[in-house]
């Protein structure tokens, strides 16, 4: 009985861990896209989004059967519940980089870009695939420290999110630049938000260890400039 519950929670961690995976390329297609202007390169960002979705509901009936057959307990039942609460949180992921590439088309097919802001745009992506790459190796080690290390580049997201909405507000008079500076601000939000969400999971990463959930970090506490 126990090796059997152990290969269905292998196979559960396996499931979690391929999802991750088209999550990533979902990022970097996203981000490609942004800084290519690629529209057919959006197209499949949308599509590696219905994959996750299939995968999500597939792994979730999963889940349902192994509480149903083998009513896993202590720390097994604990891995079961991060694993289904981390999936739901790159399936979000998932959704933003959809958000992302709904985005992208609206500027046309020549926006009149603002290279400094593009830029920071791009080190945000870079950093937010950066984030989900250190999640799913933090969760698959059950390695603390290096979930704890989220908030590190975390921070720097936040950071760049911010000079992104400061460059938007002082982008100029001209109706097409700000409409495509909008534009970037949602972008830049949506990333934010898989770095978020990549958290998220390393804090899950914690509870699977300790069995005690914590916030790694005081969101009610102010944020540094």
């Amino acid at each position: 009985m126990r090796t059997e519950l152990q290969s269905d929670l292998d196979a559960l961690e396996a499931g979690f861990q391929e999802i991750g995976e088209v999550v990533l390329r979902a990022i970097r297609g996203a981000v490609d896209a942004l800084r290519t202007q690629d529209v057919e390169l959006c197209d499949e960002v949308i599509a590696f989004d219905d994959e996750i979705d299939d995968r999500y509901r597939g792994l979730e009936s999963q889940i349902q059967l192994v509480l149903a057959r083998q009513t896993p307990v202590a720390t097994d039942l604990r891995l079961v519940l991060a694993i289904l609460h981390s999936a739901i949180h790159v399936e979000r992921m998932g959704d933003q980089c959809v958000t992302i590439a709904k985005l992208i088309p609206l500027s046309g097919h020549e926006p009149p870009v603002r290279a400094e802001m593009l830029d920071r745009i791009l080190r945000m992506g870079r950093a937010a695939r950066s984030e989900v790459v250190q999640t799913r190796a933090a969760f698959s080690a059950r390695d603390v420290a290096l979930a704890e290390d989220l908030v590190r580049q975390d921070r720097e997201i936040n950071r760049l999110n911010r000079e992104i909405f400061r460059l938007a507000i002082e982008i100029g008079d001209d109706p097409d630049t700000r409409e495509w500076a909008m534009h970037m601000t949602m972008v830049a939000r949506a990333l934010e938000r898989v770095g978020d969400n990549a958290v998220d999971i390393g804090e899950v990463t914690a509870f699977v260890v300790s069995g005690l959930f914590r916030e790694f970090s005081d969101s009610s506490l102010p944020t540094l400039t």
